[in-house]
């Protein structure tokens, strides 16, 4: 049996004066940007589309604009993983070897050496079991996106992967929510006279799996983030329709009203998942529904 080693005890206040930013890469967070006194983070607490997560590099200290939650590195650690302050601390002592079930967000080959290195067809039973956990059929998937690996210190991992104007993938599996660079939207064309608004892949795939007939001749936009909106509206003008499917929260509600305002070939689609925050949302509780009428 392999001997434990004895590490140097680390106390609560050393803990909180470690680098929150190297704590978070090696949990496999990386910031969307830099500026001179704070980088901005996707959350790692909760989903979202929009970097709110805020660490301030003169003051070492973090706070999550969407849940109004903040403190230091050991706070972080100990609401990340749910976890005690003991545990909390003993993963700040032994490079996170207590938790390497956390998978770092994927990137093409970067500066922190992760590598892009095989793109194919979704068969890995992790994905197919994550799929169906959003209620997504593989044969919905399979059309629309890949199963893609990644190589970061000699380990490998893997991620269902949407890919995005830029030829970079937006990538999920059921423990992140990232994307490789470079980020950008998504853009399928059809050359159809309409085009589909969306917020997510899970918005996307959700779509076609409740309204298949709402794709047929669209063109179709998955933002993959709401900060990509000002570089949409202008191919606007090419279409005789824009369906909005923005998602029924605030953000969703605020953008929705503008380009309403704005655009006058825009239409309100999120009535048709009118009651739920997203399309996933609905698809989930409709099977959900269903199975149990089953029963």
């Amino acid at each position: 049996m392999k001997e434990k080693m004895n590490l140097p005890r680390l106390t609560c206040e050393r803990a909180r004066s470690i680098c929150i930013l190297e704590i978070l890469a090696k949990l496999g967070h990386f910031p969307s940007r830099i500026a001179e006194k704070e980088a901005w983070y996707l959350s790692p607490l909760r989903s979202e589309t929009q970097a709110s997560f805020k660490v301030s590099l003169k003051l070492n200290r973090w706070y999550d604009h969407g849940i109004g939650t903040g403190g230091n590195g050991l706070d972080l650690i100990v609401v990340m993983k749910s976890c005690s302050v003991k545990q909390a601390l003993e993963f700040l002592s032994n490079e996170g070897d207590l938790f390497s079930f956390q998978q770092p967000i994927l990137k093409k080959r970067t500066a922190s050496g992760i590598e892009v290195f095989e793109v194919k067809p979704i068969q890995h039973p992790g994905l197919v079991q994550y799929l169906g956990s959003r209620r997504i059929s593989i044969s919905i998937a399979e059309h629309y996106c890949k199963e893609v690996w990644y190589r970061l210190k000699g380990k490998q991992y893997f991620a269902l992967g949407l890919q995005n104007y830029e030829e970079g993938w937006e990538l999920r599996n059921k423990y992140f929510k990232g994307s490789s660079s470079p980020k950008s939207y998504t853009y399928l064309k059809t050359h159809s006279d309409r085009l589909i608004l969306l917020e997510g892949m899970f918005d996307f795939l959700s779509l076609a799996e409740l309204f298949p007939g709402e794709l047929k001749n669209s063109d179709i936009v998955v933002l993959n983030s709401l900060a990509f909106l000002q570089q949409i509206t202008p191919h606007f003008k090419n279409y005789k329709e824009v369906h909005l499917y923005l998602d029924n929260d605030k953000p969703g509600n605020k953008n929705r009203k503008k380009l309403l305002l704005d655009y006058k070939n825009t239409k309100d689609r999120s009535y048709i998942f009118r009651g739920y925050k997203d399309l996933n949302e609905k698809l989930i509780s409709t099977r959900r529904t269903r199975k149990e009428l089953k029963k």
